[in-house]
């Protein structure tokens, strides 16, 4: 794993445990601390469910385990890929464990209905951000000193951007009406290419 791979993916509803973890292979890592913290349980009780979920077959030593030396550590450290994350998430009995549970049931209903997921938190705050930017750059082309057209034509492409930025979340939003005008045509396959 490497140092670049830390993201975050869940955060509690009252914002006291967020988890960063690291992402790499197509899964999720974390540490038996992170789970710990995670679902409010010791370390113990994680160990416990952990030992049965591989004593039951559901998950692999060897797949889902993996062993990392991490900083200020003597020795290496045991992360667990989200398949383990999962399944100590489903045994385990504490109110985030419960909260846990309603989280990946919700990503996974908005995966198989939408066919994607959305971090909707996240994506208002970098629509903020974005307008923030927005705000301070259009306040600087307005500046008697900034009086050059590089410096218009830049508050224009961010602004278009902008545009752009909130149709994209129109259309995944499934608000955007489609277009008026002609139908297109269409595209030669490869067989009528090859001929």
């Amino acid at each position: 794993m490497t140092e670049n791979s830390q993201i975050e993916i869940y955060q509690t509803a009252d914002g006291q445990t967020e988890i960063a973890v690291q992402f790499e292979a197509d899964t999720a890592w974390l540490s038996q601390a992170q789970m710990v913290e995670l679902f409010g349980r010791n370390v113990s009780v994680i160990s416990c469910h952990i030992r049965n979920a591989l004593n039951e077959g559901e998950i692999s030593e060897n797949s889902n385990l993996q062993k990392m030396q991490i900083a200020n550590s003597d020795r290496p450290v045991v992360f667990y890929d989200l398949d383990v994350v999962i399944s100590v998430g489903y045994r385990v009995k504490s109110p985030q464990g419960v909260q846990f549970r309603r989280w990946a049931a919700q990503r996974l209903k908005e995966y198989l209905l939408k066919g994607y997921t959305l971090n909707q938190q996240r994506f208002e705050q970098n629509a903020a951000e974005l307008e923030q930017a927005l705000a301070l750059i259009k306040k600087a082309a307005q500046s008697p000193e900034l009086g050059t057209v590089s410096g218009r034509g830049l508050v224009e492409i961010v602004s278009r951007y902008n545009q752009t930025f909130l149709w994209l979340q129109r259309y995944d939003e499934g608000l955007l009406d489609e277009p008026a005008g002609q139908v297109g045509g269409s595209l030669p396959s490869a067989d009528v290419a090859m001929r």
